[in-house]
Parts: C-alpha cells; sequence; structure tokens
C-alpha cells in the first residue's frame, strides 16, 4: 500500500503527493473518514483523484491510501433484486444501517455475507475444467438461475466439490492447477468494471430484441446483442420509452443504470416494477432486474463509474448464456461528469468543453454489447443489448454527445417533441428514425413471423414517406387538390399512424403487443388501403370508403387480447371486405 497526502482540492477532484507506487484506475481511501476514490492521472508521484463522496471538509495533508486494486465489482448470487449506486454500494443495506441520508465513508459489502443459498454441483471430482465452465447452480430468483462459473485464469483438475448451503465466500470446489497449487473457488468472483470480460467468439445480430412496442418491432428493430440510441429532448418520452423496454423487450434479465437522472424517476420504477409480472413467467419483473441508481443529486463523479458498474454486471449474466438488455439513462449525464472532470485536470477542451477522448469513450462502452459465446469447453450463447438515452440540450442532436453516438449505434429512435405535444407516444419520428439491422434481420421476420411481413413493412414506411410529401402539397393548395387514390392513400396513413404506431404504454392491453398481433393488424391497415384503392377504380365513393364502420374495429383491434386476436383478424377482414363490396354494388346500382 501506498500512501501520500492531499495537495489540492477542486471539488469531486484531490491531488496527492507521494503516491509513486500507485497505478492508475488503483482504488483509494481519501482521507480520515477513508472517502472511495479512484486515480485517474499520475504525474511523477501526484495522483489526481476522483472521489465518489462529496469532499466538503478535506483540507490539504489529509491522508490518503491506495488499496492496490482496480475499481471492482462483486458477482454471484444476491445482485438480481437489488438496487445499487454507481460504485456498487447496496442502498437497501445502507437505508437500514445509516438512514435515508448516505453518511460519507460508510461501506456495505455488495454481496450479502450473511445469506445462505443453495448451490447444486454440476460437475464431480476428477473433472478438467477452465475459465468460463459452470461448475455449479443457484436458483436466484423464481425466474434466474444463477449459473457459477470458474473464474479467468483458473484451469485444472476438481480435487473437491459437494451440494450444499453456502455463503457467497464459503468454499464450494477446490481446483488443483497445472503448477500443482490449489484453489479455493466462491460462488463470487470480482471483475475490474473498466476491463471487458473476454468471450470466444462474437456472432453476427441475426434475430431481433422483440420489444412489444410496434413503432420498435415492425419498423425499426435492434438485434439481439445491438446497440440503439433514444435522443430527444426533455418530456418527448425517453424515460418511459426505456421503462417500456425493460418491462417487456424479450430478455431474460434486465440491467437498468439511472445515470444523473432526477431521482424521482427511479422511485417510479421501483415502485412499478414489482408491481408489473413478467408476461412469460407471471411473477414480478424485479426477480430478474438489477438497477443500478446514481441520480443527478448524487456526486457526480460516481456517474461516470455507474455506467461501468452496470454493463460489467451485464456482462456476467451474458456468459451464463442469458439474453441481457441494458438501459443506460442516460448517457448525455454521464458525459457531463466527463466534461466537469476533465475541466478540473485542465485538460484541452474539445467540442462544447466535452474532452477530446469522449467518442472513444462511448465507442468503450457500446462495443461491449453483442452476441457472443462464452468460455469454457461447452460455450454458451449470451447477448448483451445495450440501449442508451441521449438528452440534447434544447432537443439539439447536433451536439456532441448525440454526434458521437449515432456514429457508433446502429438504431437511432428519434423522439420528436412536436409527436409528444400531440400526445403521440411513442414520439418516435418514422421519418428521421432507422435500423441499420433491417436486412440482417428480414429472414428472421420472414421465418418467424410470416414470409409477407418484410415487404409489408416496406410498404408502410413508403406510404408514411409519400404522406409526407402529399402534405406539402395539401398544405400549398388544399386536399381537394389531390386524386382519389392519393386522398385514399392519406386516410390509409392516418389509420397507420394513429391506430399502429400510437401505442399506449398505461393501458393493460395495448402496452405490449406480440409479433404476431403486430403483422395481423398491418395486414388489416395494408389490406383496406388496397382494397380501398381498387374500389376506388370501380366507382366506389370516397368519402363512403373512409367512413366504414369497420375501420373503427381496425383501430380496435389492439385492445383485442391475446387469445383472441385470430378470431378477431378473421372477423373484422370478413367485415371490411363486405363492406367494401357493398359500396362497389351501390355505386353500380346508382349508375
Amino acid at each position: 500500500m501506498s500512501q501520500g497526502k492531499i495537495v489540492k482540492i477542486s471539488g469531486p477532484l484531490v491531488v496527492a503527493s507521494g503516491m509513486d507506487e500507485a497505478d492508475m484506475f488503483d482504488v483509494v481511501r481519501v482521507g480520515d473518514q477513508g472517502l472511495i476514490g479512484e486515480i485517474i492521472e499520475m504525474r511523477e508521484d501526484m495522483a489526481s483523484i476522483q472521489v465518489y463522496e462529496d469532499t466538503a471538509g478535506l483540507g490539504p495533508g489529509a491522508p490518503v491510501v491506495t488499496t492496490g486494486a482496480p475499481l471492482s465489482v462483486e458477482l454471484g448470487p444476491g445482485l438480481i433484486e437489488n438496487i445499487y449506486d454507481g460504485i456498487q454500494r447496496p442502498l437497501e443495506v445502507l437505508f437500514e444501517n445509516y438512514g435515508s441520508s448516505i453518511q460519507r465513508g460508510v461501506e456495505a459489502p455488495s454481496l450479502n455475507r450473511e445469506k445462505k443459498w443453495h448451490f447444486e454441483a454440476e460437475l464431480a471430482v476428477g473433472d478438467e475444467v477452465e475459465e468460463g465452465d459452470i461448475i455449479g447452480l443457484v436458483q436466484e430468483t423464481v425466474v434466474v438461475e444463477q449459473k457459477i462459473m470458474v473464474p479467468h485464469g483458473v484451469k485444472g483438475v476438481i480435487t473437491w466439490t459437494a451440494s450444499g448451503e453456502y455463503t457467497v465466500e464459503d468454499t464450494v470446489c477446490k481446483v488443483k492447477q497445472e503448477d500443482g497449487t490449489e484453489i479455493d473457488l466462491t460462488m463470487m468472483q470480482k471483475w475490474p468494471v473498466r476491463v471487458a470480460r473476454p468471450y470466444k467468439e462474437k456472432l453476427m445480430p441475426d434475430m431481433p430484441l422483440v420489444t412489444g412496442q410496434r413503432v420498435i418491432d415492425t419498423f425499426f428493430p435492434i438485434a439481439k446483442g445491438g446497440v440503439a440510441a433514444v435522443p430527444g429532448p426533455f418530456g418527448s418520452g425517453k424515460t418511459v420509452v426505456q421503462h417500456q423496454l425493460a418491462k417487456w423487450a424479450d430478455a431474460d434479465v434486465v440491467v437498468y443504470i439511472g445515470c444523473g437522472e432526477r431521482g424521482n424517476e427511479m422511485t417510479d420504477v421501483l415502485n412499478e416494477f414489482p408491481e408489473l409480472k413478467d408476461p412469460r413467467s407471471g411473477e414480478s419483473l424485479m426477480k430478474r432486474t438489477v438497477l443500478i441508481a446514481n441520480t443527478s443529486d448524487m456526486p457526480v463523479a460516481a456517474r461516470e463509474a455507474s455506467i461501468y458498474t452496470g454493463i460489467t454486471i451485464a456482462e456476467y449474466f451474458r456468459d451464463m448464456g442469458y439474453s441481457v438488455a441494458l438501459m443506460a439513462d442516460s448517457t448525455s449525464r454521464w458525459a457531463e461528469a466527463l466534461r466537469e472532470m476533465s475541466g478540473r485536470l485542465e485538460e484541452m477542451p474539445g467540442e462544447e468543453g466535452y474532452p477530446a477522448y469522449l467518442a472513444s469513450r462511448l465507442a468503450q462502452f457500446y462495443e461491449r454489447a453483442g452476441r457472443t459465446i462464452s468460455l469454457g469447453k461447452k460455450g454458451r450463447e449470451g447477448a448483451l443489448s445495450a440501449i442508451g438515452a441521449v438528452s440534447p440540450p434544447g432537443g439539439d442532436i447536433s451536439e456532441p454527445v448525440s454526434q458521437a453516438t449515432l456514429r457508433i449505434v446502429k438504431v437511432f429512435w428519434s423522439l420528436d417533441a412536436n409527436l409528444a405535444h400531440a400526445r403521440h407516444f411513442p414520439a418516435i419520428n418514422w421519418l428521421n428514425s432507422y435500423s441499420l439491422y433491417i436486412d440482417r434481420l428480414a429472414p428472421w421476420f420472414a421465418e418467424n413471423v410470416d414470409k409477407e411481413f418484410p415487404e409489408m413493412r416496406a410498404q408502410a414506411i413508403r406510404l408514411l414517406q409519400e404522406e409526407a410529401e402529399l402534405e406539402e402539397v395539401v398544405q400549398l393548395v388544399g386536399v381537394d387538390a389531390l386524386s382519389f387514390e392519393d386522398r385514399i392513400k392519406l386516410e390509409a396513413c392516418k389509420s397507420i399512424r394513429e391506430d399502429y404506431l400510437h401505442q399506449n404504454a398505461f393501458h393493460d392491453i395495448d402496452t405490449y403487443a406480440s409479433m404476431k398481433k403486430q403483422y395481423l393488424q398491418l395486414k388489416m391497415i395494408l389490406n383496406f388501403y388496397e382494397l380501398s384503392r381498387d374500389a376506388i377504380t370501380k366507382g366506389a365513393a370516397l368519402n363512403k370508403l373512409a367512413a366504414m364502420e369497420v375501420r373503427e374495429d381496425i383501430g380496435r383491434f389492439k385492445y383485442v387480447e391475446e387469445e383472441a386476436i385470430d378470431q378477431a383478424y378473421k372477423s373484422i377482414d370478413s367485415a371490411l371486405r363486405s363492406s367494401i363490396n357493398d359500396l362497389i354494388a351501390q355505386e353500380d346500382e346508382d349508375l
């Protein structure tokens, strides 16, 4: 251990001398209270330290002691259902021990040291193991079975293991390595947060992360193991979009990072998630969720660590073979923490004061997502999908954080303030958004939804783009100047926008739509367009086509329960064709 003394304090930045034995990114204890900090710059024996707690009251000459280890997280049974701060201190434990205000310098183990878990050994004495192999199972919650893996750098033969009740610090397996040394393995392992966990192979993203949100799944899908950005101005629904994805995405485990956002938003998550039922298991969503809370009133330096803490935990579950969805809300607040620390370090500022390494730091974070084959003799396929909210000041996505993010991610869900003000949610603008996974995911949709689905999606997008062009004409010369065919196109697009793309997150049924339901509803709307266009050529009246009662049924199809969608579709489709045939016949009689 190296001990130095404080020579300078600037907010969360502390500079200490006499630290020549310390290393970059070492965790240190600052002052008599032992505040937690991390070395972020070294110059000879001078170390610049970002302190993850309030530095008020510290003075020059106070001691600084390095622990000799980088900032790491504890990984093992007990992560699920927990809520941590940015450096993985369990907030519920701190609340029980110290009250609602976290005192400086307080500590609590990230994983409960007293609780006993039932460990079911998977291997026997004499079995050879290497890093990544599963040595046993622990049923952490009703939903998540934690797979206890051989830690990194261990390879050898098992000399002892036994099923039973153990704490995370108890030995559950002994391995004799090739050099003859015997290692005791516990259910807990530590991993430095700034180092990506290794894997055997990275796979191509060729299957979607189904979210149950029509505008996302149909028009701008994200692949399992993909990366997406949700930029938008204040009040456009970023947080609700992320909540919806956390609730309904086709993921085994959710890691939600509240990074610099308002405390009441994290409170909403804490209040909602235990009450919400997982559509697949019927259990509470908290049974497969880990929460990282570093709200705007918490120390700014810990925001930077919270992103890495969250993605390291997500990688751990990915290595077990799970599909993990990571929500970061928001990377803009994380970037602001980078900017503040960079300014205090007196580094050369980049655009808008952000550090010159902003883009590379963002890339390092998003690059840790992916669909992978884990280490071990029997590698497991897992996926880590990262979805980051971006909060550009004034909604201007030309600012550095948004632009650096867009250069990295493959999916861009552009939230629109005008749509939000018009009460259209999710307020994802269908003209500005994009997904670069569409071509790669098309075979999956054709095989698992319907072979027509990729073409239907392309047709719907084409109609909405043509609608935008027609709206400009309408504003200039009025709707009467359009042909009947263009006017029925506007009616179809109105149905796509208001009935299909609009989705009520607070409606018990409409909050989630299966892929089959999305396909049937879109097919009904496109059938209406095609049949109506043919009917116009046969003399049917436009105003009567637009006013058909069956259009109300098409719009209300999204409120039909999943069990009844087949019957509802047949009934509405039959009524649609019958109504249009009646209108054509009526026009023939009039003639």
